[in-house]
């Protein structure tokens, strides 16, 4: 796994940051950005999901079958290296980055996160990559079960509507058409599928930071949780 060089905070390479929220709260922007600054390994669990979603669709996989799901997750290997400033999604040497970021690719990845046999081989891999500590992983469930006793804990939400426009305006730039409405109606859904499921339901760890980003720029927030860091260094 490559990490982008640039440790700011000393003693950050033993930290274990876990970031989560819904989709569209800024989670993968500021993961990535928390990275670079501490030099720490960025690990995006969400691609992981997506990721699993994207192959069983193209394996003719039904994304309930928890056998076939076992199958196809058991020995993938996964990498977020930075290609050109920007990081990448690799599984089993294939660059998914922009196959995973589509609408339906996210919906198929909150299904596939149902299947109890693929969150038990996704959680043992994200424990092994994190267990050296140098960490900053970003997802729906890292500091309730992924990393419960990660050093800190991290829970970005915003409204619907704000995080709606968010993806919306992503999916512009990387030419995707769809329409605003239908945009936050799918943030909706997808909200109301991770927070009921029965398995590792979307929710803050208790002793996690919440952070409300509807009205916060990508700077405001970093300089948050790189004081939030350096809070957990001196308390150490």
């Amino acid at each position: 796994m490559a990490t982008e060089p640039g440790r700011l905070l000393e003693g950050s390479d033993s930290l274990v940051v876990a970031i989560d929220g819904p989709a569209g709260a800024g989670k993968s922007t500021i993961a990535r950005l928390l990275a670079r600054d501490l030099g720490s390994t960025y690990i995006d669990t969400g691609a992981m999901y997506r990721a699993v979603g994207v192959l069983a669709v193209e394996s003719g996989a039904p994304l309930d079958d928890a056998a076939a799901l076992a199958q196809l997750t058991a020995g993938l290997q996964f990498e977020f290296p930075w290609v050109d400033g920007e990081l990448h999604t690799v599984v089993d040497g294939r660059d998914l980055s922009r196959t995973i970021r589509t609408p339906d690719a996210a919906m198929n990845a909150s299904t596939v996160s149902k299947v109890g046999e693929v969150r038990e081989a996704l959680v043992a891999l994200q424990r092994a990559m994190g267990a050296r500590g140098g960490v900053v992983m970003e997802g729906r469930d890292i500091g309730t079960v992924v990393f419960p006793s990660a050093d800190l804990k991290v829970f970005l939400s915003a409204s619907a509507e704000v995080r709606g426009r968010r993806r919306w305006e992503q999916m512009k730039e990387r030419g995707q058409q769809a329409e605003l409405n239908q945009v936050i109606a799918e943030i909706e859904a997808r909200d109301l599928q991770d927070s009921t499921r029965a398995i590792a339901p979307l929710r803050p760890a208790a002793d996690a930071v919440v952070i409300d980003t509807s009205s916060l720029d990508i700077g405001a927030v970093r300089a948050v949780l790189l004081e939030l860091v350096q809070e957990r260094l001196g308390a150490n």
